[in-house]
């Protein structure tokens, strides 16, 4: 009679031996899931006092930056990183140089360890990975900036693949992008913009002193300046129209696709160029 007992007592220890295994899986499961997880998404912010009339510089490969106002007179800037198809955010570093207290400050994004960053952009101590480009050593990684600026600090923001949205801050503005469409309004300017495959949609306050450029090769160009500007104007377009709220003194033969002109009694000059695309010239 004792043999049955036995043979179920085996039985309910083989049933916890098998259910143990199977709960040191899921633990281990969910532990490389929050592994992955992290090594997918990861967010890094960084923040700090800069003066007015210094200068903010964002640097970035892949993804978009996004630039609003804020009171005060500290900068913040969150990165977000992004692992896609076999990307690892891990090896995607965001560095941050600022030589002096309140002074001009250097943010990029570094795919490669052979890379350098600076004021003036990216440089390599090798030509590997450089052309066209590629600067990303082949990690598949989207790093997306939102930059929060005071009144009167200056950005320079560029990225390669990712657009630009600039939006209603109190300062000189520099946007470049290569694949990507940039909105960039300032209400005291200047503000100065390209791209290559992307439209252009600008405001500035102020034109400056020094000549202001705004090209593409594949977008529309909309441009909004004071209505009291004094500036000599270049128009150029191959394939789209020329339209401009402004009275102009036209240089030379009249054409619809170039235009050489003088609002008031020029000034700087403004150039606006693209080869795919139509050019609008409007009063703020």
């Amino acid at each position: 009679m004792r043999t049955p007992q036995i043979a179920l007592t085996f039985a309910a220890l083989g049933s916890a031996l098998a259910i143990a295994p199977t709960a040191h899986a899921q633990r281990d499961a969910q532990r490389d899931a929050q592994r992955d997880a992290q090594r997918d998404a990861q967010r890094w912010d960084w923040s700090g006092t800069v003066s007015a009339g210094k200068v903010v510089y964002i640097r970035n490969l892949n993804g978009a930056i996004r630039v609003e106002p804020t009171s005060g007179n500290t900068v913040e800037v969150v990165a977000n990183k992004e692992a896609r198809r076999r990307g690892d955010v891990d090896e995607v570093k965001i560095t941050v140089e600022q030589r002096s207290n309140g002074g001009d400050v250097v943010i990029c994004a570094i795919w490669n360890e052979n890379t350098r960053c600076d004021e003036d952009g990216y440089r390599s101590n090798s030509n590997r990975n450089w052309r066209n480009g590629d600067r990303s050593n082949g990690n598949d990684v989207k790093v997306e900036f939102t930059v929060r600026l005071p009144k009167g600090v200056n950005i320079t923001a560029s990225t390669v693949n990712g657009a630009l949205d600039i939006e209603g801050v109190d300062a000189e503005v520099v946007a470049n992008t290569v694949n990507g469409s940039i909105v960039a309004r300032s209400n005291t300017g200047p503000v100065s913009a390209k791209t290559v495959n992307g439209s252009l949609t600008i405001r500035t306050g102020d034109l400056g002193r020094a000549s202001l450029d705004y090209s593409t090769v594949n977008g529309q160009i909309t441009l909004e300046i004071p209505g009291d500007s004094n500036a000599d104007v270049e128009l150029r377009t191959v394939n789209g129209s020329i339209s401009t709220d402004f009275p102009l003194t036209i240089e030379g033969r009249f054409s619809n696709r170039r235009v050489r002109g003088t609002i008031g009694k020029g000034g700087p000059t403004v150039r606006l160029a693209t080869t795919n695309g139509s050019i609008r010239l409007h009063k703020s």
